[in-house]
């Protein structure tokens, strides 16, 4: 009798001391799995999205292709318009074999940019034009990377793939337009602050 009470014991002991085991092992598995589903991104939000930055894209290009009074700007707008209308055109045909709806028009944050933008002339319309294009393509860099390395459809992942490249190259060539306007608007006021404390 003592026995068995000794061995009954030791099994719900031994029960015991097991189920925390169980346990982690479970939470880890359950971690494991959403780590997994968190690291992935929605195809169709990405295609919603860079559908969206395409439309603004365009849309602010042409405003710089009419206002912009820097000739590496002007250029730099010609380029965006004739190279994301392709993207745009790659990207709706794509999200339309797929079953995606995509929005038709600009979002208001670059209803408010483009209608800002063309309130100005001359250089204070070529630095904020070469300001809002460094930020959307910084976006818009992040965006397609996001996708191309944890897309879950394999055809929009490779369509993102290979914008990617592009989308790089555009941030590359706007960047030091928009910080060489950066460093003039700094030394502007850094030269008015100095005028009148005098």
């Amino acid at each position: 009798m003592i026995r068995v009470l000794s061995l009954t014991a030791l099994i719900l002991a031994a029960a015991a001391m097991s189920a925390p085991a169980q346990q982690r092992a479970a939470t880890t598995n359950t971690n494991t799995n959403t780590a997994a589903a968190a690291a992935a991104v929605d195809d169709a939000l990405f295609a919603g999205a860079a559908a969206t930055a395409g439309l603004a894209e365009v849309t602010i290009s042409q405003l710089g292709l009419q206002r912009a009074t820097n000739s590496e700007l002007k250029q730099f707008s010609q380029k965006m318009i004739d190279e994301h209308s392709q993207m745009n055109q790659q990207l709706a045909a794509l999200a339309a074999k797929k079953g995606i709806a995509l929005p038709r028009a600009v979002d208001v944050k670059s209803q408010f940019c483009a209608q800002s933008l063309a309130g100005l002339s001359g250089e204070k319309f070529d630095h904020c034009y070469a300001k809002a294009q460094l930020t959307a393509h910084m976006e818009a860099v992040a965006t397609f990377e996001a996708e191309a390395e944890r897309g879950q459809d394999p055809d929009v992942k490779a369509l993102a793939s290979q914008a990617l490249p592009k989308i790089k190259e555009h941030l590359r060539m706007i960047k030091p337009i928009a910080m060489r306007y950066e460093k003039e608007k700094e030394k502007d006021q850094s030269s008015r602050a100095s005028s009148s404390s005098r």
